[in-house]
């Protein structure tokens, strides 16, 4: 008989089909180590610290940080198996990734956003009881205020980004009047994108009190700001040439994200269009894996939120009476989901 064939091998006689790969069930033990990893490199200020010195040791670097060099040396390396730092013959340096991306004034900086993206930490530990129960222990609507100010602060420049980018394929700066409105905006990037575009815009601007104030600093003029839920604020009908709906949905589940979609229909003009920002999970999960896990964000930290398809929300949007539904991809992981008023 074959050694291959044997129980010894398998535990299933006469196959020679081999197990599968533990590395997924690798990867996500690992992921928790890779993440607080990250999040002590940047509470260490390790990456601004190597951008302002340059390539250096270990050792040399710890003297810089005052922090113990072998235990430095450690996070250092697994820094680098994440790819976010280079290493050549003993010294560490950034990388063009950790340059843009980790070092405070990198051109599309995230640092502040690695903490608060994931939700309240304590949350996840309760995951399991969150699902028994079907609702978080501690949602973020208990006090959106603390949670949503940091947040949008994280996200300003990741969102302008691909707000100012989405402006080659929508093409809002053809009305240089365009009317905006703005529901949830927390820093407004979309606002501020679209007034930057159309020179005699205007924009209304709708958030928390606490998160209007964020929004406050990045459009000094040329916007009204209306602070409130935005299920239940005043807006004008048939006022507007764009409705913004900036990764909100996410947060309201289905009935609440028909309701923004329906006062989005009625507060725009005929030939207006709904601009619907958010992360949209493919049928096929596994093709589409940062949506997917973003919806298990949202069910760990909110009372009704989830990711949805494409095609679900889509579907609502059909259903509110839009037409000519496009979706553009303006930067990576950002969709933008489009349709017009007839």
């Amino acid at each position: 008989m074959k050694k291959t064939h044997t129980m010894a091998r398998l535990g299933r006689p006469w196959t020679d089909v081999k197990p599968p790969p533990a590395a997924p069930v690798w990867a996500a033990i690992e992921g928790f180590g890779r993440y607080h990893s990250l999040l002590a490199a940047l509470e260490l200020d390790v990456f601004d610290t190597l951008a302002a010195v340059g390539p250096s040791t270990a050792e040399a670097l710890a003297s810089k940080l005052d922090v113990s060099a072998p235990h430095l040396r450690a996070l250092l390396d697994a820094v680098v198996a994440m790819g976010l730092l280079d290493q050549w013959r003993g010294e560490y340096a950034v990388n063009d990734t950790a340059r843009r991306y980790l070092v405070s004034d990198g051109p599309a900086c995230m640092a502040s956003l690695i903490e608060v993206a994931p939700g309240p930490h304590e949350n996840w530990r309760r995951l399991a009881d969150t699902v028994r129960r079907g609702a978080p222990a501690a949602p973020i609507e208990d006090d959106p205020e603390s949670f949503y100010v940091p947040l949008v602060e994280a996200t300003f420049a990741t969102i302008l980004r691909c707000a100012t980018r989405a402006d080659l394929q929508l093409r809002y700066s053809a009305n240089p009047a365009t009317r905006v409105l703005d529901l949830g905006a927390g820093g407004a990037p979309w606002s501020v994108a679209v007034l930057a575009a159309c020179p005699e815009g205007h924009a209304v601007v709708n958030d928390l009190p606490a998160v209007l104030e964020v929004a406050r600093r990045n459009l000094p003029e040329r916007a009204d700001f209306r602070p409130g839920d935005y299920h239940s604020i005043d807006i004008e009908p048939s006022a507007f040439d764009l409705v913004v709906l900036g990764h909100v949905c996410r947060a309201e589940g289905e009935d609440g994200s028909r309701h923004l979609i329906a006062r989005a229909n009625d507060a725009l003009v005929s030939g207006g269009r709904l601009v619907l920002s958010d992360y949209f999970v493919a049928p096929e999960r596994r093709t589409t894996p940062h949506a997917a896990v973003m919806g298990t964000t949202m069910v760990a930290s909110t009372r009704a939120g989830r990711t949805f398809t494409y095609g679900e929300v889509a579907g609502w949007v059909t259903d509110a009476g839009f037409v000519r539904l496009r979706l553009v991809e303006p930067i990576d992981f950002q969709q933008v989901l489009v349709g017009v008023k007839p």
